[in-house]
């Protein structure tokens, strides 16, 4: 069981338009790789459907066998803009539970699969 917290104080309020700019979909992690020359990030390679992409996340220290992760479906962000993370582009974001609080992060996952690519909101 994870340890007791106090969740912090909730940010300011946005507007439902900036909430609905943010495009959060459900993918299939396919395969995790670790990324060279990095200790935090490992390459997820994540199905949404129609097309696949790599997403970055900093998870390498955070679960001790990271293919536990293969075929589970969680949300990711899709719409930020494709930045390099150690000389490999991110295509979008892993949405987890726990990292900004200092707890062992989670994954956010569907209670029951959905087809990859469905939107969350």
């Amino acid at each position: 069981m994870e340890k007791t917290m106090t969740p912090v104080p909730i940010k300011p309020e946005i507007g439902i338009d900036v909430l609905g700019q943010i495009d959060i979909r459900i993918g299939t992690i396919k395969a995790v790789s670790e990324v060279p020359n990095s200790d935090k990030l490992v390459a997820l390679r994540v199905s949404f459907g129609d097309h696949e992409r790599t997403i970055l996340s900093g998870m390498k220290q955070e679960r001790a066998d990271l293919s536990v992760l293969v075929g589970k479906q969680a949300l990711f962000v899709v719409n930020l803009k494709t930045r390099k993370m150690a000389g490999i582009p991110s295509e979008g974001m892993l949405f987890d539970i726990g990292y900004a609080d200092g707890i062992l992060p989670a994954l956010a996952m569907p209670e029951r699969p959905v087809p990859d690519g469905a939107r969350a909101g």
